[in-house]
Parts: structure tokens; sequence; C-alpha cells
């Protein structure tokens, strides 16, 4: 039994880390509509060689918000040191997908926000609860996920964006 024990703590670290490896996955391309209502695919999402956070909201999610506004705070610095880009997927019904734009324009967001108007990439992603983030290395590939939001969540975020740039592995917790 000890050698059967012994061989399964041996073996679970590597299992582990092999999963890790499995869950970078690329960005799934998915029709898109802009908040002035042009189309766009998310397979041309780009940042050249810099990361690129998508977070799912919606206009009725108080924490979805309260992360972007907060996240908004610091964007420009974020950019400055990072290169980064926040791409915001409203998942917004058709009833308030016309109220996306003017609520964007009225909190000064300065991110690209898109209408997930069939919510196919919700799909695609399994985004089940908002605010859901992902994190996309430079090759799109995403390399870490989160849903939920806490206050200061946004901190360890950026710690693990400035982790992307200096080429470090970063990994789903």
């Amino acid at each position: 039994m000890k050698k059967i024990y012994s061989l399964l703590l041996l073996l679970l670290p590597a299992f582990a880390f092999s999963q890790i490896l499995d869950n970078k996955r690329p960005l799934p391309a998915v029709d898109l509509k802009s908040i002035d209502g042009t189309s766009v695919n998310s397979s041309t999402f780009d940042n050249g060689d810099a990361p690129i956070v998508i977070s799912f909201w919606a206009t009725w999610c108080k924490p979805c918000v309260t992360e972007l506004t907060n996240i908004s705070e610091v964007y420009d610095e974020w950019q400055k040191e990072t290169g980064v880009k926040l791409i915001a997927i409203s998942i917004d019904d058709a009833r308030n997908q016309t109220k996306v734009a003017p609520f964007v324009n009225g909190k000064g967001w300065d991110y690209e926000v898109y209408l997930d108007m069939n919510a196919d990439l919700k799909r695609a992603l399994n985004v089940n609860l908002v605010p859901h983030t992902f994190l996309l290395d430079k090759d799109n590939q995403i390399v870490w996920q989160h849903n939920s939001y806490a206050e200061g969540d946004e901190e360890h975020l950026y710690e693990l964006i400035k982790k992307l740039v200096a080429g470090q592995e970063v990994s789903e917790e």
C-alpha cells in the first residue's frame, strides 16, 4: 500500500503540470459587434507582442462595473508599463444592448467594447457567471482565467500581466 501511495505522490505533480499545459488554448473565432455596430471577429484581436485581457461583463452586474471602473483608473499606467490591451465583452441581452454604448461612454472607459450578440463567445469559452476575465499571451493563447470579483483582484491580474511581459509562464490558478 505504501508503494502505491508513494507512486501516486510522485505522479500527481506530473499530472497536474500536464493539466496546466493543456489549459493553454487559443481564443475561439466568433463574430461580435462593436458598440458602434461594426462586425468584428474575435480572431482579429491583436496587440502585437503584448498581452490582452478579455473581460466579460454586463451593465446590470455591479461587480463587473466595479472591476472595469477600478481597472480604468490604472489602465493608462498598465498600458505604459506593459502595453496590455483590455477588451470588454458585454453579455447584455437584446433588450439591454442599446444601453451598452451610452453606459460605456458615461463611465469614460477607454477599452475596446464588443457585444456578444448571440452569446457565441460566452458559450465557446464556457462563461457562466460574470465578471469572467481571461488573460491572453502575445500569441492570443488563454493562459489564465478568473470569474467573480473582489476588491483588489485587479492588482493580482496586473502582477500576472507583468509576468507575461517579462516572459515568465502564467498558469491558471
